[in-house]
């Protein structure tokens, strides 16, 4: 059975605007991605293995995606693709070229949507003949995929990956992770924006490169006196994550809304020399 891929975010995205009235000038040509999303009209049939099957894979420390990934049509994700990346360009400076020649190759299709999935170490694999940085190449992917995955892995999204799921990346997509939630019980839940999905991961660990050295693992302040939010840091791969304790604001919005609505504490943690692999539109300009 076929599902709409339309993905309704608007109304959260509202609420960070209205929360914060001060950065929404900034803010707000995100929108057109959240808009965008809503409007999908794309379909797909969703991945309904069952809980045995994906625990198989998962126990191997392979994601859903690596052996049942999603038939992708070029019509279902082109045109959120190609506003990602004129949008963009509009940001990123110098990157027009390599934007004009990701578009050519994938006229020709030499690029596909398949091509955007994550892989192993990185989301998309794009010829580097293309020349496009591959912070650009994430963001393409993440706004073009979204709605798709998360309507793919919405069914396989029910069975528990606790205890079992052990890596860092996206157990459903293999994305890296867009953000962090401490939960009720004290644990963090680490959040994928390509795919929507969630899962449990040491808060004494990094998610970047496995380093588990208390040391290596800070916490930076991200500063305008928000209570609840907070960004940790790898000193060892240099990424760091931004995370809200939802036990502190419990009404706080979906992972994507809070990260791409959270730039100032982008701006702290690069100010101190970290990075991150999945950067909002803003960052992009940063």
């Amino acid at each position: 059975m076929t599902v709409v891929a339309s993905l309704d975010l608007q109304e959260a995205w509202a609420d960070v605007l209205r929360r914060r009235s001060s950065l929404a000038p900034t803010l707000e040509p995100q929108g057109e991605i959240f808009s965008r999303w809503a409007a999908t009209s794309a379909r797909v049939t969703p991945l309904a293995w069952t809980a045995a099957e994906c625990r198989r894979l998962w126990e191997r420390g392979v994601p859903l995606a690596a052996e049942a990934a999603p038939s992708l049509a070029v019509d279902d994700v082109e045109e959120l693709v190609a506003a990602a990346l004129q949008m963009a360009s509009g940001v990123r400076e110098g990157a027009a070229d390599g934007i004009t020649r990701f578009a050519r190759s994938w006229d020709r299709g030499e690029i596909t949507p398949r091509s955007l999935l994550p892989s192993r170490g990185r989301l998309g694999v794009v010829p580097e003949s293309v020349g496009l940085a591959p912070e650009v190449v994430s963001f393409a992917a993440t706004v073009g995929l979204r709605p798709l995955l998360e309507a793919y892995f919405a069914r396989c999204r029910e069975h528990p990956s606790d205890g079992v799921w052990t890596l860092g990346v996206c157990p459903f997509c293999g994305a890296p992770p867009g953000w962090g939630d401490i939960v009720e019980d004290g644990r963090r839940r680490l959040a994928c924006h390509v795919c929507g999905g969630g899962w449990f991961f040491s808060r004494a660990q990094c998610p970047y490169c496995g380093n588990a050295e208390s040391r290596s693992l800070v916490r930076l302040e991200p500063g305008g006196g928000e209570e609840g939010y907070s960004i940790t840091a790898c000193t060892g791969c240099r990424a760091y994550l931004k995370e809200l304790d939802r036990r502190v604001r419990w009404n706080g919005g979906p992972a994507v809304v809070e990260d791409w609505g959270s730039p100032h504490f982008d701006m702290a943690a690069r100010r101190s020399g970290y990075w991150r692999p999945l950067p909002s539109l803003i960052e992009l300009g940063m």
